[in-house]
């Protein structure tokens, strides 16, 4: 990965990846780490969709600035 990434970076490479199946590791606070699997739905402005694979099939919304500080992290398949 590249040393200097900006949220404009962050939202390009998203925009590529639309419908594809992810991964999201996510900081759930108090040492918490939640990990599910989804499908990345939507790319916005300023939020960028997640639909989990989960029992009851909902949606979580993260903004990049999650992504750049880590708090947030995406695995893609393949």
């Amino acid at each position: 990965m590249e040393k200097n990434r900006t949220l404009a970076s962050i939202k390009r490479d998203l925009e590529g990846h639309v419908g594809e199946k992810v991964t999201l590791r996510a900081n759930g606070g108090r040492k918490k780490i939640l990990v599910n699997n989804g499908v990345l739905e939507g790319v916005y402005p300023s939020i960028f969709v997640v639909r989990l694979e989960s029992d009851t099939q909902r949606t979580v919304t993260y903004s990049y600035s999650d992504v750049l500080t880590k708090t947030v992290q995406l695995y893609f398949a393949g």
